[in-house]
């Protein structure tokens, strides 16, 4: 089934192609002329257009030519045409047209190339949505479960994917909560469609919702072309909204229209556009918390939070570490990679990981490059890892305070470090007028980093 727009001036025609049309399974609309079916293209969306050529007001080639100009995702076109009009009929080819008929024409005929384009059309959108899919797809890596913590969690993984249910993954941040959604989308009914993923702490608040819903041409300053949003390119797929308490609010209430609708509207757009998307989410905040303070909406939290998966940290799973350990070491060193050493294993498993597996995975990624004779030892293992110290500090240059001989990194006090830390974040703040966003790529680390180190630090208001 094909959606068509028929545009002729001769009433009884049009009426005579919609009825056809419609009984073989299309879903069929007319115009009398030109600007009305213009009219009709802007509010919504066909993927064939049936099209006399002489028209009052804005003839067929008229119409053709300023579709080609101003739409993005322009509909297949077949031109109707009398005798005397078939040269006409083939500039309109040479305009982009995918065929013509000449009056009087054969249902049969008429059917056939509406099947053939539509065809095309659907062959359009089907590749666009597939390169915005390769562009943004990931391996899903192994996800290591020894523990009976991870078990579970694979467990309630297997028992809620193939439904439809709205999945909220929570944990603290570098736990794997985005393995965990990509293991919901492979093991769904959606496995073969799109899988997007998107961090929603990762971007200023003014493109989130370009990104997330797309926009029309001249919606903005800037915006040239129409662009796909994610949760159309997600269509009959899943989307995975990382950091989702990071949303700013006035865009908390379209999200929850859209998954109540499953409907939105492009920025600048007047057509509503209709998908079918699974969504999985994620945070590392607690949600209570998020709406006694009024960062999140409690209606919103209850569309998302369906069904919910809990990630337990790293510490809390020991099980997991050697295992998870040897596992990063072969993904990461390739069959080159070191042995890990007793004492170095021993070292890896006793210590907290208040970063989790994404410390672990840097932890290991410094110890293969200092690595001699193929094997990782205590001595490449970090100082923090070995003595048990607190996490290290965020590693910047920016406005470093002079330090004298004595006062240096490798013999300062955990709590001289942490103090070091919070005004070098402060500072970055300042230099980047309290954004996060900018100030976490001033300092070279990921929003989420940034966010908890402001939390620990009370740096959450200016």
């Amino acid at each position: 089934m094909a959606k068509l727009l028929v545009v002729d001036d001769e009433k009884n025609l049009r009426m005579i192609v919609q009825k056809e049309l419609s009984r073989q399974g299309h879903e069929v609309e007319t115009a009398a002329d030109g600007e009305a079916a213009w009219d009709a293209l802007e509010e919504q969306d066909f993927d064939v257009l049936l099209c006399d050529i002489n028209m009052p007001r804005l003839d067929g080639i008229g119409l053709l030519r300023r579709l080609r100009e101003r739409s993005q995702n322009p509909p297949e076109v077949i031109m109707l045409t009398g005798q005397g009009t078939v040269e006409t009929a083939i500039e309109a080819m040479k305009l982009g047209a995918y065929d013509y008929l000449t009056k009087p024409y054969r249902i049969s005929e008429l059917a056939a190339l509406v099947k053939q384009s539509a065809e095309k059309q659907q062959l359009k959108i089907d590749n666009q949505r597939l390169r915005a899919h390769l562009e943004r797809n990931k391996a899903l890596p192994e996800i290591i479960a020894q523990s009976p913590q991870m078990k579970e969690v694979l467990r309630l993984v297997q028992r809620v994917a193939p439904s439809d249910t709205s999945v909220l993954i929570t944990g603290e941040s570098g736990t794997g909560k985005e393995l965990i959604a990509q293991a919901i989308h492979r093991l769904s009914r959606r496995s073969e469609k799109t899988f997007i993923d998107l961090n929603c702490a990762a971007l200023q608040d003014s493109l989130l919702e370009s990104e997330l819903f797309g926009h029309e041409a001249g919606a903005f300053s800037g915006a040239r072309n129409r662009k796909l949003g994610l949760f159309e390119i997600a269509d009959n797929g899943t989307i995975f909204l990382d950091e989702v308490m990071e949303m700013p609010s006035q865009l908390q209430s379209k999200l929850l229209r859209a998954l109540e609708t499953r409907s939105f509207f492009r920025v600048g757009g007047v057509k509503k556009v209709e998908v079918d998307v699974r969504l999985v989410a994620a945070t590392n905040r607690n949600a209570d918390k998020a709406i006694a303070e009024g960062a999140f909406r409690s209606d919103l939290l209850y569309r998302i939070n369906s069904f919910e998966i809990h990630i337990p940290p790293l510490r809390e799973r020991r099980e997991d570490i050697e295992p998870l350990a040897q596992h990063l070491l072969q993904k990461i060193g390739g069959i080159n990679a070191p042995e890990l050493s007793p004492q170095a294993i021993d070292a890896l498993c006793s210590y907290s990981w208040t970063g989790n597996v994404r410390q672990l995975r840097n932890c290991l990624e410094r110890a293969i490059l200092l690595a001699d004779n193929g094997t990782i030892t205590t001595k490449e293992l970090p100082p923090e890892v070995v003595y048990k110290t607190n996490e290290p500090s965020i590693s910047v240059s920016y406005n470093m305070p002079k330090t004298s001989g004595a006062n240096t990194f490798q013999n300062a006090s955990p709590t001289a470090l942490r103090d070091v830390e919070r005004q070098q974040i402060i500072n970055a703040l300042d230099k980047t007028g309290w954004h996060r966003g900018k100030t976490a790529e001033l300092l070279g680390i990921s929003p989420s980093t940034l966010y908890r180190r402001l939390r620990e630090y009370g740096l959450e208001t200016r």
